[in-house]
């Protein structure tokens, strides 16, 4: 399990930081682990997920 920060979620899926945030508001990222008062960080397990949920919509 490895927990990865925000700019390492960007180069990953090739969002910006206000769509990153804009979907977990909806629902349609992955949430964020908060760290500590101004520290946060997702598990890229979940990022890698959503990432192939993306391409299988595609294939479909």
């Amino acid at each position: 399990m490895r927990l990865i920060k925000l700019k390492e979620v960007i180069e990953k899926t090739s969002l910006g930081r206000s769509t990153i945030y804009e979907f977990m508001t909806d629902g349609r990222f992955p949430k964020q682990v908060s760290l500590g008062a101004k520290s946060v960080a997702w598990l890229e397990s979940e990022v890698d997920d959503w990432i192939m949920e993306r391409i299988g919509e595609r294939e479909v």
